[in-house]
């Protein structure tokens, strides 16, 4: 009987070691899956930032390619507008006359068109006679209504005195139209500033602006005005100004360059430049410059 009972003792120990060694693989088993996924996960992980690190440094890489290719692009057109102020300035055989005509330029692998027209062809905004306004603005299509008005604002905003002309306006009007300002009554610095003339909208500015030139003194010369200017200059009048014998002066010119480089991008500078020698020497003036991407 107690060998049984030390038989069924051992027994019962020898189950209870077996139960406890199954647990204790069963548990190792759960810590290595455990381990395993944390080591999956770890993995998800790092590859996700590698990716990201990865797009980002592409990013950079593209971002600054595009940088490098628009300061090219930019610095061939200023080059083609040097040269091309070069050119207009040149007497001999390789002069370059202001007469719309493209001229094409190859620096490196970009490809410039440059284009100089002559800006005596234009009506001064700031020496023009209402007439004149009022007729360009009808040109332009402009009703004979707002054509008056507006060539009359034109002419209050310029004019220092306090006198409203005929469907002009001054300080008041523009107070009474809920505007925060009113005519300088100096004249216009930019082409810009008409926009700002009671009356005037953006569409028919745009219009407006292609025939207009603040740097050109004195009437359009008609042997270069447009066919509108020439209207308006018949309509102002009753008929056109005798014309000038001898070359047509290329004292301001609106120089524009638009570049294509290989890849298709492309860009476009603009600049009015007055020619000739200045009292500091120099040989041209550059009064306007400006940037856009075509």
């Amino acid at each position: 009987m107690r060998q049984r009972r030390q038989i069924s003792a051992s027994a019962r120990r020898q189950s209870c070691r077996t139960k406890q060694a199954l647990r204790r693989r069963r548990n190792a088993g759960r810590e290595r899956g455990f381990a395993l996924l944390i080591v999956l996960w770890s993995v998800v992980l790092l590859s996700l930032l590698v990716t990201h690190l990865a797009a980002s440094g592409r990013g950079e890489v593209q971002l600054a390619g595009n940088l490098r290719r628009a300061a090219g692009l930019e610095a061939a057109a200023e080059g083609a507008i040097q040269e091309a102020m070069f050119h207009a300035l040149d007497t001999s055989a390789g002069h370059w006359q202001a007469d719309g005509v493209p001229h094409r330029i190859r620096l490196g692998d970009a490809v410039i068109d440059v284009v100089i027209r002559n800006e005596a062809g234009k009506v001064n905004p700031n020496t023009a006679r209402p007439e004149l306004l009022e007729a360009l603005l009808r040109a332009v299509g402009a009703d004979t209504r707002t054509a008056a008005s507006l060539a009359a604002a034109i002419a209050d905003w310029r004019f220092p005195d306090a006198q409203i002309r005929a469907g002009g306006a001054k300080a008041p009007q523009y107070r009474e139209a809920g505007r925060d300002y009113g005519p300088p009554q100096a004249p216009f610095q930019s082409l810009d500033e008409l926009g700002l003339v009671l009356g005037m909208t953006p569409d028919l500015l745009a219009r407006l602006v292609p025939y207009l030139s603040i740097y050109h003194d004195g009437d359009p010369d008609p042997r270069i005005a447009a066919p509108a200017v020439l209207a308006a200059m018949r309509d102002a009048t009753g008929s056109l100004p005798p014309i000038a014998a001898g070359p047509i002066p290329e004292s301001v010119v609106d120089i524009a360059a638009s570049v294509a480089g290989p890849d298709g991008g492309r860009l476009a500078r603009h600049a009015i430049v007055r020619l000739g020698l200045r009292p500091d020497g120099g040989l041209f003036q550059i009064l306007t410059w400006s940037r856009g991407d075509c």
